[in-house]
Protein backbone atom coordinates (compact mmCIF):
# COMPACT_ATOMS: atom_id res chain seq x y z
CA UNK A 1 0.00 0.00 0.00
CA UNK A 2 1.36 3.30 -0.96
CA UNK A 3 1.24 6.48 1.38
CA UNK A 4 -1.57 7.72 -0.94
CA UNK A 5 -3.68 4.68 -0.66
CA UNK A 6 -2.91 4.62 3.19
CA UNK A 7 -4.24 8.48 3.25
CA UNK A 8 -7.51 7.86 1.69
CA UNK A 9 -8.16 4.77 3.31
CA UNK A 10 -7.89 6.91 6.84
CA UNK A 11 -10.09 9.21 5.36
CA UNK A 12 -12.84 6.90 4.76
CA UNK A 13 -12.47 5.49 8.27
CA UNK A 14 -12.97 8.86 9.72
CA UNK A 15 -16.09 9.40 6.99
CA UNK A 16 -17.52 6.42 8.06
CA UNK A 17 -17.00 5.98 11.99
CA UNK A 18 -19.74 6.17 13.60
CA UNK A 19 -20.21 7.82 17.02
CA UNK A 20 -18.98 10.72 18.00
CA UNK A 21 -15.82 9.43 20.03
CA UNK A 22 -15.01 6.62 17.47
CA UNK A 23 -14.94 9.64 14.87
CA UNK A 24 -12.77 11.92 16.63
CA UNK A 25 -9.75 9.16 17.34
CA UNK A 26 -10.21 8.60 13.66
CA UNK A 27 -10.69 11.97 12.56
CA UNK A 28 -6.84 12.49 14.64
CA UNK A 29 -5.33 9.80 12.76
CA UNK A 30 -6.51 10.42 9.51
CA UNK A 31 -6.03 14.66 9.54
CA UNK A 32 -3.51 16.96 11.21
CA UNK A 33 -4.88 19.25 13.68
CA UNK A 34 -5.00 22.31 11.85
CA UNK A 35 -6.31 20.86 9.21
CA UNK A 36 -9.21 22.52 6.67
CA UNK A 37 -11.65 21.20 4.68
CA UNK A 38 -13.40 22.75 1.95
CA UNK A 39 -16.27 22.17 -0.54
CA UNK A 40 -19.51 23.46 -2.02
CA UNK A 41 -21.23 22.83 1.14
CA UNK A 42 -18.74 23.71 4.22
CA UNK A 43 -15.74 25.06 4.92
CA UNK A 44 -14.19 23.59 8.17
CA UNK A 45 -10.97 23.23 9.78
CA UNK A 46 -9.42 21.33 13.10
CA UNK A 47 -10.35 18.07 14.46
CA UNK A 48 -13.30 19.28 15.79
CA UNK A 49 -14.88 20.85 12.75
CA UNK A 50 -13.83 17.85 10.99
CA UNK A 51 -15.72 16.13 13.36
CA UNK A 52 -18.71 17.79 13.56
CA UNK A 53 -18.86 18.10 9.69
CA UNK A 54 -19.09 14.36 9.50
CA UNK A 55 -21.82 13.91 11.96
CA UNK A 56 -23.52 16.41 10.47
CA UNK A 57 -23.20 14.37 7.38
CA UNK A 58 -23.96 10.88 8.75
CA UNK A 59 -27.34 12.59 10.62
CA UNK A 60 -28.20 13.76 6.80
CA UNK A 61 -27.93 10.39 5.13
CA UNK A 62 -28.27 7.96 7.83
CA UNK A 63 -27.64 4.52 6.62
CA UNK A 64 -25.19 5.18 3.69
CA UNK A 65 -21.84 4.84 3.40
CA UNK A 66 -18.22 6.93 1.96
CA UNK A 67 -16.95 4.02 -0.54
CA UNK A 68 -13.73 5.05 -2.85
CA UNK A 69 -14.61 5.04 -6.70
CA UNK A 70 -11.65 4.38 -8.51
CA UNK A 71 -8.10 4.23 -7.58
CA UNK A 72 -6.45 7.29 -5.86
CA UNK A 73 -3.91 9.10 -7.79
CA UNK A 74 -0.89 11.42 -6.27
CA UNK A 75 2.10 13.18 -6.57
CA UNK A 76 4.12 14.70 -4.03
CA UNK A 77 1.84 15.67 -1.33
CA UNK A 78 -1.21 15.93 -3.77
CA UNK A 79 -3.51 13.10 -3.66
CA UNK A 80 -6.97 12.80 -5.72
CA UNK A 81 -9.73 10.57 -5.67
CA UNK A 82 -13.22 9.38 -6.27
CA UNK A 83 -15.84 9.17 -3.61
CA UNK A 84 -19.51 7.70 -3.64
CA UNK A 85 -22.26 8.28 -0.70
CA UNK A 86 -23.47 4.28 -1.25
CA UNK A 87 -27.35 3.02 0.19
CA UNK A 88 -26.00 0.26 3.01
CA UNK A 89 -29.76 -0.99 1.99
CA UNK A 90 -30.14 -1.16 -1.94
CA UNK A 91 -26.39 0.24 -2.74
CA UNK A 92 -27.93 3.07 -4.66
CA UNK A 93 -25.34 6.14 -5.18
CA UNK A 94 -26.93 9.60 -5.07
CA UNK A 95 -23.82 11.38 -4.21
CA UNK A 96 -20.34 11.18 -5.70
CA UNK A 97 -17.75 13.13 -6.47
CA UNK A 98 -13.92 13.29 -5.89
CA UNK A 99 -11.46 15.47 -3.43
CA UNK A 100 -7.64 16.44 -3.85
CA UNK A 101 -5.49 16.30 -0.05
CA UNK A 102 -2.54 17.57 0.81
CA UNK A 103 -0.31 15.28 2.92
CA UNK A 104 1.33 16.75 5.85
CA UNK A 105 5.37 14.63 6.19
CA UNK A 106 3.71 12.69 8.68
CA UNK A 107 0.91 11.34 6.50
CA UNK A 108 -1.46 12.95 8.02
CA UNK A 109 -3.98 15.03 5.55
CA UNK A 110 -3.74 18.64 6.26
CA UNK A 111 -5.45 20.11 3.86
CA UNK A 112 -8.89 18.71 1.71
CA UNK A 113 -10.40 20.44 -1.26
CA UNK A 114 -14.11 18.46 -2.01
CA UNK A 115 -15.83 18.79 -5.58
CA UNK A 116 -19.32 17.61 -5.83
CA UNK A 117 -20.10 15.71 -8.87
CA UNK A 118 -23.82 13.96 -8.20
CA UNK A 119 -26.13 15.86 -5.68
CA UNK A 120 -29.91 14.81 -4.92
CA UNK A 121 -31.94 17.09 -6.41
CA UNK A 122 -29.37 19.42 -8.44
Amino acid sequence: MTRYDDAVERYFTAWNATGAEETAKAVAAAFTEDATYTDPLAEVSGHDGLVALIGGAQQQFPGFSFRPAGTPDGHHALVRFGWELVSDADGSAPVAGFDVIVLADDGRISSVSGFLDRVPGA
